[in-house]
C-alpha cells in the first residue's frame, strides 16, 4: 500500500474562514476528511500534516525519508514563494512530490508566481480547489 504524506503550510488551517472568495468555504477539517476518503478510494494511506512553522514543515519532510513515505503532496502556502529550506528538504529526501495550490497562484499577485518548493516537485495541481489534492494523490499513487 502506498504511503502518502499530505503537507499543508501556514493558514491552511483557516480554510473556510480565510478569504472564502479565493479559497472556498470548505474547512480544513472537511478537507482532511475528504483526503481520507480519497485515500480509501485509491487504496493508499494518507497522513495529513499542517503547520504554520517553516521549521516544522522541513522536519516533517526529512522524517518522511526515514518513515519510508512513497509520495508527498505539498501545499506550502505562503512558504511557496519564500522558502529555500522547504525546497532543499524536498530535494534532499528525493521522494516523489506533487505541489498543490487551491487558488491559481499564476493569476494572482506577481510575487505568488514564483514557487521554490515547486522546483522540487514533479507534478503541479494549481487552481483546482480542493480537487487538486485528489489529483495529486491519484498521480502519486499511480507511480
Amino acid at each position: 500500500m502506498k504511503k502518502l504524506l499530505i503537507i499543508n503550510g501556514p493558514n491552511i488551517n483557516m480554510l473556510g474562514v480565510r478569504e472564502p472568495d479565493i479559497y472556498g468555504r470548505l474547512s480544513y477539517g472537511e478537507l482532511v476528511k475528504k483526503i481520507g476518503e480519497w485515500a480509501s478510494e485509491l487504496g493508499c494511506e494518507a497522513e495529513c500534516f499542517q503547520s504554520n512553522s517553516e521549521g516544522e514543515i522541513v522536519t516533517k519532510i526529512q522524517r518522511a525519508f526515514f518513515d519510508e513515505v512513497d509520495g508527498i503532496v505539498i501545499n506550502p502556502a505562503a512558504y511557496t514563494h519564500t522558502s529555500i529550506a522547504i525546497l532543499d528538504a524536498l530535494k534532499a529526501v528525493r521522494i516523489p512530490a506533487a505541489e498543490v495550490h487551491i487558488s491559481d497562484i499564476n493569476t494572482r499577485e506577481e510575487f505568488r508566481k514564483t514557487s521554490y518548493a515547486g522546483m522540487a516537485c514533479e507534478a503541479h495541481f494549481i487552481g483546482l480547489g480542493p480537487d487538486g489534492y485528489k489529483k495529486a494523490m491519484e498521480y502519486l499513487c499511480s507511480k
